[in-house]
């Protein structure tokens, strides 16, 4: 019996140290790229979600986010804080260092005397590094699927826009917090505004904003956000926000969670989003599919809720629709039979509605749920069939 004990206590320690080493895992990595576009090293810190390596085959959507290590700290917190919420995918964060940050983050040279004069004019070659370099070897070393945001503030935000005209297969999102897009000549603003013109389907999404800035550099920003707001291409998601008070600085603490909170789709479509057509159902969620990397349905209470405050409406046909599409999707669900008998009742259709209670019933355990809401609505439907003269 000792021998055994002995057994069993080793293996226990063993198990331990085991889990102990999975969770001793460092979530931050440092990445030194020998750069051939710059021909020298460069710096990057990868911040892994912390289901990294509990999940070994599950894949991430990728955050870069410029100037570096520092805005590690409160973009991880507020973005786990989102997924803890249960409706927003963890994700990467690589924070990109830069050696020169005005020369690597603008993409003309300045001449405004309000900035640094003659400096500047690399953010071209500093896409090339993040294209050809950074985001391959990412991919390479990490579980990332394809799809990656771009976010910086200041000129970092300005560098996030040029991203945006100059190459737009390269990000799903640009979030520029108070973007310089003073600087220079605004050549940004002048080519953003052309391709904005141009663009009649952008699939992207572009969160900005603005603090306390006054003068000319308000006046650009609000000129160049206006025009954005008046000429949105079909498809571009497109937030703009101002926070009055809030230091230059810390436009992107006070805007980040609104940034992410409004990228990343809730699980539960909002009933603002239905078009009237189950279409907009399917492209709803194909969205969310492409930002987690993994094919997402939509949850039956979801389509419940929408069908619901279509009934509520009158909209019956409507509704109908809704609750076939969900049956669809899963046609050996109880619950979505349910759903279906319950559109039926409310428009009058009880033969219809008892067919699906009947296929709800034969779907589902008894005692559980959907099986004792089958009861009682077929409990309900025999009284109003009783009543109008009509047998089961």
């Amino acid at each position: 019996m000792l021998y055994f004990q002995r057994i069993l206590i080793c293996t226990v320690i063993l198990s331990a140290l085991l889990h102990n080493n999975v969770h001793a895992k460092s979530t931050l990595h440092k990445e030194i790229i020998e750069s051939k576009s710059f021909s020298e090293p460069r710096e990057a810190f990868v911040q892994l979600p912390e289901s990294y390596y509990k999940q070994p085959h599950k894949t991430y959507p990728v955050i870069y986010r410029l100037d570096g290590k520092g805005n590690i700290p409160m973009v991880s917190a507020m973005l786990n804080k989102l997924h803890l919420s249960g409706d927003r995918p963890e994700v990467i964060i690589v924070a990109i260092e830069s050696s020169d940050r005005t020369f690597d983050m603008t993409p003309t040279i300045n001449h405004d005397p309000r900035g640094p004069v003659g400096k500047g004019g690399g953010a071209d070659k500093f896409l090339d590094y993040i294209e050809k370099e950074l985001i391959p070897l990412i991919n390479s070393k990490y579980r990332t699927h394809d799809f990656k945001v771009i976010s910086g503030s200041s000129i970092g935000g300005l560098f996030a826009i040029h991203a945006l005209h100059s190459r737009p297969h390269l990000f799903q999102a640009y979030i520029a917090y108070s973007p310089a897009v003073w600087w220079g000549d605004r050549t940004t603003t002048k080519l953003t505004k052309e391709f904005i013109r141009t663009s009649t389907n952008l699939d992207s999404y572009l969160y900005i904003n603005i603090g306390e800035e006054e003068g000319e550099m308000r006046d650009v920003y609000e000129n160049f956000t206006s025009y954005l707001q008046l000429n949105t291409p079909s498809e571009l998601r497109l937030f703009v926000e101002s926070f009055d008070g809030v230091a230059h600085g810390l436009t992107s603490a006070v805007g980040a969670f609104n940034a992410y909170h409004k990228l990343f789709l809730p699980l539960h479509m909002p009933f603002s989003v239905f078009d009237g057509n189950t279409a907009s159902i399917d492209k709803y969620y194909q969205e969310i599919t492409n930002q987690r990397g993994e094919k997402i349905l939509p949850p039956e209470l979801a389509l419940y809720n929408i069908g619901a405050r279509l009934i509520a409406k009158k909209q019956f046909d409507k509704a109908l629709e809704v609750f076939k599409f969900s049956k669809q999707l899963r046609p050996q669900s109880a619950w979505a039979h349910n759903d279906m008998a319950y559109g039926y009742e409310q428009n009058g259709q009880y033969k219809q509605a008892l067919e699906q209670v009947k296929l709800a019933l034969s779907l589902a355990s008894k005692g559980d749920e959907q099986y004792n809401l089958a009861l009682d609505i077929n409990k309900r439907l025999g009284k109003k069939l009783n009543q109008i003269g009509l047998e089961k």
